[in-house]
């Protein structure tokens, strides 16, 4: 009984060559998961763009004109930054994998943390200075 022999996975397309910068295919529950981070990243994108239209459509009988639009350009603005990075974040990290590099930090969750701190300290603020 003959064994099979091992053959190269077939190569991926130019596109995917040039954005990936060749390496070794990694094992394809990594690429899963990273691809699973991904998308994490965009649902919390999702909602933070949600909460931002929220703010601005629905609150306007509670909040004044210059919280409201603090609040609304903090949460719209993180949400922007988020879906952007997600996908660059996506590439590098795939690229160390291929590579056999160490994985890259995670840059936007300081700017992430430090934008959720400001919206939380605003409302704070809010509810502090609110006249009853």
């Amino acid at each position: 009984m003959a064994t099979p022999e091992r053959s190269e996975p077939p190569a991926r397309g130019a596109v995917a060559q040039k954005i990936l910068d060749g390496g070794r295919e990694p094992d394809p529950r990594f690429t899963l998961a990273n691809e699973r981070t991904f998308l994490a990243w965009i649902r919390t994108s999702l909602a933070l763009l949600a909460g931002g239209i929220a703010v601005e459509a629905f609150t306007g009988s509670v909040f004044d004109p210059l919280t409201r639009t603090v609040l609304g350009t903090v949460l719209l603005g993180l949400a922007a930054l988020l879906a952007l990075t997600a996908g660059f974040r996506w590439v590098r990290v795939e690229r160390a994998m291929r590579h056999g590099r160490p994985l890259p930090l995670p840059l936007i969750v300081p700017v992430l943390a430090t934008g959720g701190a400001v919206a939380a300290v605003v409302l704070l603020v809010f509810l502090l200075i609110r006249p009853a």
